[in-house]
Protein backbone atom coordinates (compact mmCIF):
# COMPACT_ATOMS: atom_id res chain seq x y z
CA UNK A 1 0.00 0.00 0.00
CA UNK A 2 3.22 2.53 0.56
CA UNK A 3 4.57 2.11 -2.71
CA UNK A 4 1.06 3.07 -4.19
CA UNK A 5 1.00 5.95 -2.17
CA UNK A 6 4.27 6.93 -2.91
CA UNK A 7 3.72 6.14 -6.30
CA UNK A 8 0.05 8.21 -6.26
CA UNK A 9 2.01 11.26 -4.45
CA UNK A 10 4.78 11.25 -7.44
CA UNK A 11 2.29 11.36 -10.43
CA UNK A 12 0.09 14.34 -8.36
CA UNK A 13 3.92 15.97 -7.49
CA UNK A 14 4.69 15.71 -11.64
CA UNK A 15 1.52 16.49 -12.65
CA UNK A 16 1.01 20.37 -10.14
CA UNK A 17 4.31 21.08 -10.99
CA UNK A 18 3.98 21.03 -15.06
CA UNK A 19 0.54 23.03 -14.18
CA UNK A 20 2.03 25.50 -12.34
CA UNK A 21 4.76 25.99 -14.72
CA UNK A 22 2.36 26.29 -17.33
CA UNK A 23 0.26 28.75 -15.55
CA UNK A 24 2.66 31.01 -14.78
CA UNK A 25 4.30 30.87 -18.35
CA UNK A 26 0.92 31.79 -19.20
CA UNK A 27 0.46 35.06 -17.24
CA UNK A 28 2.84 37.01 -19.38
CA UNK A 29 0.36 37.66 -22.31
CA UNK A 30 3.07 39.77 -24.16
CA UNK A 31 5.47 36.48 -24.22
CA UNK A 32 6.24 34.69 -26.94
CA UNK A 33 5.87 30.80 -26.12
CA UNK A 34 8.69 29.01 -27.22
CA UNK A 35 7.73 25.53 -26.17
CA UNK A 36 4.58 23.84 -27.40
CA UNK A 37 3.49 21.72 -24.28
CA UNK A 38 0.86 19.21 -23.84
CA UNK A 39 0.31 16.75 -21.01
CA UNK A 40 -2.36 13.79 -19.96
CA UNK A 41 -2.62 12.60 -16.35
CA UNK A 42 -5.39 9.72 -16.40
CA UNK A 43 -6.25 7.43 -13.46
CA UNK A 44 -8.65 4.70 -12.92
CA UNK A 45 -10.11 2.24 -10.08
CA UNK A 46 -11.74 -1.05 -10.83
CA UNK A 47 -13.01 -3.33 -8.11
CA UNK A 48 -14.74 -6.88 -7.40
CA UNK A 49 -15.51 -9.79 -5.28
CA UNK A 50 -17.61 -12.56 -4.68
CA UNK A 51 -19.16 -14.85 -1.95
CA UNK A 52 -20.14 -18.62 -2.36
CA UNK A 53 -19.40 -18.69 -5.92
CA UNK A 54 -19.74 -21.60 -6.95
CA UNK A 55 -17.69 -20.71 -10.89
CA UNK A 56 -14.43 -19.76 -8.34
CA UNK A 57 -13.51 -16.44 -7.87
CA UNK A 58 -11.92 -13.95 -5.82
CA UNK A 59 -13.59 -12.49 -2.45
CA UNK A 60 -11.84 -9.52 -2.73
CA UNK A 61 -10.20 -7.61 -5.65
CA UNK A 62 -8.91 -3.89 -6.33
CA UNK A 63 -6.92 -2.56 -9.18
CA UNK A 64 -5.41 1.27 -9.49
CA UNK A 65 -3.82 2.75 -12.38
CA UNK A 66 -2.21 5.83 -13.29
CA UNK A 67 -0.74 6.98 -16.17
CA UNK A 68 1.36 10.23 -16.93
CA UNK A 69 2.08 11.53 -20.56
CA UNK A 70 3.91 14.74 -21.37
CA UNK A 71 5.30 16.49 -24.71
CA UNK A 72 7.68 19.44 -24.74
CA UNK A 73 8.56 20.84 -28.40
CA UNK A 74 10.62 23.34 -29.61
CA UNK A 75 10.65 24.63 -33.35
CA UNK A 76 13.57 27.68 -34.23
CA UNK A 77 14.47 28.06 -37.53
CA UNK A 78 15.41 24.98 -38.84
CA UNK A 79 15.74 22.91 -35.60
CA UNK A 80 13.78 20.61 -33.71
CA UNK A 81 13.85 19.76 -30.39
CA UNK A 82 10.81 17.21 -29.06
CA UNK A 83 10.57 15.41 -25.58
CA UNK A 84 8.41 12.89 -24.76
CA UNK A 85 7.65 11.39 -21.12
CA UNK A 86 5.58 8.72 -20.07
CA UNK A 87 5.33 7.31 -16.72
CA UNK A 88 2.62 4.37 -15.73
CA UNK A 89 1.95 2.11 -12.71
CA UNK A 90 -0.73 0.18 -11.83
CA UNK A 91 -1.38 -2.59 -8.69
CA UNK A 92 -4.01 -5.39 -7.70
CA UNK A 93 -5.31 -6.60 -4.98
CA UNK A 94 -6.83 -9.89 -3.72
CA UNK A 95 -7.23 -11.51 -0.37
CA UNK A 96 -5.27 -14.30 -1.65
CA UNK A 97 -2.05 -12.98 -3.29
CA UNK A 98 -2.06 -9.17 -1.71
CA UNK A 99 -0.80 -6.76 -3.93
CA UNK A 100 1.15 -7.08 -6.68
CA UNK A 101 2.44 -4.58 -9.54
CA UNK A 102 0.71 -5.30 -13.08
CA UNK A 103 2.88 -1.64 -15.06
CA UNK A 104 5.90 -0.11 -13.84
CA UNK A 105 7.33 2.29 -16.50
CA UNK A 106 9.39 5.19 -16.62
CA UNK A 107 10.37 6.01 -20.13
CA UNK A 108 11.89 9.64 -21.57
CA UNK A 109 12.91 10.60 -24.89
CA UNK A 110 13.99 13.58 -26.42
CA UNK A 111 15.14 14.03 -30.43
CA UNK A 112 16.95 17.25 -31.66
CA UNK A 113 17.37 17.73 -34.95
CA UNK A 114 18.71 20.46 -38.22
CA UNK A 115 16.54 20.06 -40.97
CA UNK A 116 18.93 19.93 -44.36
CA UNK A 117 15.95 19.72 -46.85
CA UNK A 118 13.22 22.13 -47.50
CA UNK A 119 9.66 20.98 -45.75
CA UNK A 120 12.10 18.92 -42.94
CA UNK A 121 11.59 15.62 -44.62
CA UNK A 122 15.44 15.14 -43.97
CA UNK A 123 17.51 15.83 -40.88
CA UNK A 124 20.65 15.32 -38.89
CA UNK A 125 20.72 15.44 -35.37
CA UNK A 126 20.65 12.84 -31.95
CA UNK A 127 18.24 10.41 -30.04
CA UNK A 128 18.50 10.14 -26.23
CA UNK A 129 16.38 7.53 -24.22
CA UNK A 130 16.22 6.26 -20.56
CA UNK A 131 14.39 3.65 -19.44
CA UNK A 132 13.63 1.98 -15.58
CA UNK A 133 11.25 1.76 -13.50
CA UNK A 134 9.77 2.96 -9.88
CA UNK A 135 9.58 -0.08 -7.74
CA UNK A 136 10.59 -3.42 -6.77
CA UNK A 137 9.45 -6.54 -9.45
CA UNK A 138 9.33 -9.96 -7.92
CA UNK A 139 8.98 -13.67 -9.48
CA UNK A 140 6.63 -15.25 -7.20
CA UNK A 141 6.77 -18.71 -9.06
CA UNK A 142 9.55 -18.99 -5.98
CA UNK A 143 9.77 -19.64 -2.37
CA UNK A 144 10.50 -17.43 -0.71
CA UNK A 145 10.19 -14.63 -3.78
CA UNK A 146 12.33 -13.48 -5.71
CA UNK A 147 13.66 -9.34 -6.29
CA UNK A 148 14.22 -9.41 -10.27
CA UNK A 149 14.31 -5.25 -10.48
CA UNK A 150 13.81 -2.28 -8.97
CA UNK A 151 14.61 1.68 -9.61
CA UNK A 152 17.46 1.77 -12.08
CA UNK A 153 17.70 -1.67 -12.05
CA UNK A 154 18.36 -1.99 -14.66
CA UNK A 155 18.12 1.24 -16.14
CA UNK A 156 18.82 1.82 -19.61
CA UNK A 157 20.66 5.18 -21.16
CA UNK A 158 20.97 4.73 -25.12
CA UNK A 159 22.75 8.12 -27.17
CA UNK A 160 22.65 8.15 -30.60
CA UNK A 161 23.97 10.69 -33.30
CA UNK A 162 22.59 9.96 -36.79
CA UNK A 163 19.92 11.15 -39.11
CA UNK A 164 16.17 11.70 -39.66
CA UNK A 165 13.41 11.30 -42.11
CA UNK A 166 10.11 12.27 -41.58
CA UNK A 167 6.17 12.72 -42.94
CA UNK A 168 3.33 14.66 -41.36
CA UNK A 169 2.26 11.40 -39.11
CA UNK A 170 5.73 9.52 -39.46
CA UNK A 171 9.63 9.41 -38.12
CA UNK A 172 12.20 7.44 -38.83
CA UNK A 173 15.84 8.09 -36.97
CA UNK A 174 18.45 5.77 -37.62
CA UNK A 175 22.26 6.47 -35.91
CA UNK A 176 24.62 3.97 -37.12
CA UNK A 177 27.18 4.45 -34.16
CA UNK A 178 25.00 4.50 -30.71
CA UNK A 179 26.27 3.87 -27.19
CA UNK A 180 24.29 2.44 -24.84
CA UNK A 181 24.52 1.96 -21.06
CA UNK A 182 23.01 -0.68 -18.82
CA UNK A 183 22.99 0.10 -15.19
CA UNK A 184 22.30 -1.98 -12.03
CA UNK A 185 23.13 0.46 -9.07
CA UNK A 186 20.34 -1.21 -6.75
CA UNK A 187 21.38 -4.15 -4.81
CA UNK A 188 23.36 -6.02 -7.59
CA UNK A 189 23.62 -9.33 -6.14
CA UNK A 190 19.98 -9.43 -4.31
CA UNK A 191 20.50 -12.57 -2.92
CA UNK A 192 17.30 -14.22 -0.96
CA UNK A 193 19.66 -16.39 1.06
CA UNK A 194 22.53 -15.08 3.43
CA UNK A 195 25.95 -14.98 1.21
CA UNK A 196 23.71 -15.84 -1.62
CA UNK A 197 24.56 -19.90 -0.28
CA UNK A 198 20.83 -21.87 -0.60
CA UNK A 199 19.82 -24.43 1.97
CA UNK A 200 20.87 -27.58 -0.11
CA UNK A 201 24.22 -25.77 -0.09
CA UNK A 202 24.17 -24.21 -4.20
CA UNK A 203 25.12 -21.22 -5.00
CA UNK A 204 22.20 -17.98 -5.82
CA UNK A 205 23.13 -16.11 -9.34
CA UNK A 206 23.48 -12.52 -8.70
CA UNK A 207 20.44 -11.34 -9.91
CA UNK A 208 22.48 -8.73 -12.06
CA UNK A 209 23.95 -11.20 -14.18
CA UNK A 210 20.75 -12.06 -14.99
CA UNK A 211 20.82 -8.41 -17.49
CA UNK A 212 24.99 -9.64 -18.52
CA UNK A 213 25.76 -6.55 -15.88
CA UNK A 214 28.66 -7.95 -13.93
CA UNK A 215 27.82 -7.45 -10.47
CA UNK A 216 30.57 -5.73 -9.54
CA UNK A 217 31.07 -2.83 -11.81
CA UNK A 218 27.20 -2.11 -12.23
CA UNK A 219 27.36 -1.00 -15.15
CA UNK A 220 27.53 -2.42 -18.92
CA UNK A 221 28.87 -0.67 -22.03
CA UNK A 222 26.87 -1.34 -25.58
CA UNK A 223 27.83 0.16 -28.51
CA UNK A 224 25.36 -0.90 -31.81
CA UNK A 225 23.40 0.51 -34.72
CA UNK A 226 20.31 2.36 -33.23
CA UNK A 227 16.74 2.76 -35.72
CA UNK A 228 13.58 4.36 -33.83
CA UNK A 229 10.10 4.41 -35.69
CA UNK A 230 7.20 6.54 -34.38
CA UNK A 231 3.85 7.08 -36.11
CA UNK A 232 0.56 9.06 -34.66
CA UNK A 233 -2.89 8.91 -36.41
CA UNK A 234 -6.38 9.25 -35.87
CA UNK A 235 -8.11 5.79 -36.57
CA UNK A 236 -11.65 7.52 -36.46
CA UNK A 237 -13.15 10.73 -34.74
CA UNK A 238 -12.06 10.93 -30.85
CA UNK A 239 -9.69 7.36 -31.62
CA UNK A 240 -6.15 7.86 -31.95
CA UNK A 241 -3.34 5.68 -32.34
CA UNK A 242 0.44 5.81 -31.48
CA UNK A 243 3.43 3.93 -31.88
CA UNK A 244 7.02 3.91 -31.16
CA UNK A 245 9.70 1.00 -32.14
CA UNK A 246 13.52 0.91 -31.11
CA UNK A 247 15.64 -1.52 -32.49
CA UNK A 248 19.59 -1.73 -31.10
CA UNK A 249 22.14 -3.99 -32.43
CA UNK A 250 25.38 -4.44 -30.43
CA UNK A 251 28.32 -4.85 -32.54
CA UNK A 252 30.29 -6.53 -30.34
CA UNK A 253 28.14 -9.15 -28.79
CA UNK A 254 25.82 -11.41 -30.82
CA UNK A 255 24.54 -8.75 -33.46
CA UNK A 256 22.06 -10.55 -35.24
CA UNK A 257 20.34 -10.97 -31.99
CA UNK A 258 18.23 -7.53 -32.44
CA UNK A 259 16.91 -5.80 -28.63
CA UNK A 260 13.30 -4.72 -29.55
CA UNK A 261 11.37 -2.08 -27.61
CA UNK A 262 7.92 -1.46 -29.07
CA UNK A 263 5.05 0.80 -27.91
CA UNK A 264 1.88 0.89 -28.41
CA UNK A 265 -1.72 3.12 -27.29
CA UNK A 266 -4.95 3.42 -28.45
CA UNK A 267 -6.97 6.22 -26.72
CA UNK A 268 -10.49 6.94 -27.33
CA UNK A 269 -11.98 10.12 -25.81
CA UNK A 270 -15.45 9.90 -24.26
CA UNK A 271 -15.77 13.30 -23.16
CA UNK A 272 -13.80 15.82 -21.16
CA UNK A 273 -13.14 13.68 -18.53
CA UNK A 274 -13.56 10.26 -19.36
CA UNK A 275 -11.00 8.35 -21.46
CA UNK A 276 -10.70 4.39 -22.75
CA UNK A 277 -6.73 3.77 -23.14
CA UNK A 278 -5.64 0.77 -24.43
CA UNK A 279 -1.38 0.00 -24.29
CA UNK A 280 0.16 -3.17 -25.54
CA UNK A 281 3.85 -3.32 -24.88
CA UNK A 282 6.45 -5.63 -26.88
CA UNK A 283 10.02 -6.41 -25.66
CA UNK A 284 12.44 -8.35 -26.62
CA UNK A 285 16.50 -7.79 -24.95
CA UNK A 286 18.62 -10.37 -25.55
CA UNK A 287 20.53 -9.18 -22.23
CA UNK A 288 17.63 -9.97 -20.24
CA UNK A 289 17.81 -13.46 -18.81
CA UNK A 290 15.26 -14.48 -16.65
CA UNK A 291 13.00 -17.20 -18.75
CA UNK A 292 12.88 -20.28 -19.24
CA UNK A 293 12.57 -23.61 -16.86
CA UNK A 294 16.06 -22.64 -15.07
CA UNK A 295 15.53 -19.11 -15.84
CA UNK A 296 18.33 -18.41 -17.73
CA UNK A 297 17.39 -17.45 -20.91
CA UNK A 298 15.93 -14.60 -23.50
CA UNK A 299 12.14 -14.53 -24.26
CA UNK A 300 9.88 -11.89 -26.09
CA UNK A 301 8.30 -10.03 -22.83
CA UNK A 302 4.61 -8.78 -23.42
CA UNK A 303 2.13 -6.49 -21.44
CA UNK A 304 -1.13 -5.12 -22.19
CA UNK A 305 -3.48 -2.63 -20.16
CA UNK A 306 -6.90 -1.95 -20.66
CA UNK A 307 -8.17 1.02 -18.87
CA UNK A 308 -11.39 3.44 -18.52
CA UNK A 309 -11.12 5.95 -15.58
CA UNK A 310 -10.45 10.01 -14.75
CA UNK A 311 -8.55 11.82 -17.51
CA UNK A 312 -7.10 15.50 -16.96
CA UNK A 313 -5.75 17.59 -19.95
CA UNK A 314 -3.22 20.52 -19.92
CA UNK A 315 -1.13 22.74 -21.90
Amino acid sequence: MRKLIFTLFVFTFTFTTFAQTNTSNTTTKNQKKIWATQGIFSFNVGQGGSRNWAAGSERFTLQAAAYFNYQANRKWRKNIWENNLDLSYALINTNKLGFRKTDDKIDFVSLFRHSILKKNFLGIGAWFNARSQFHHGYDYSETPKRRISGLMAPGYLTFGPGFEIRSKSTSLFVSPVAPRMILFTNRPYSFNYQGGVKPDGSSEIPLSWHYNVDPQRKVRFELGALVSVKHRCEIVKNVTYSTRAAFFSNYVDDPQNIDIFWNNVFHLKVNRWLIVNYNFDLIYDDDVKLFGINHNKAATQLRSQLGVGFAAKFK
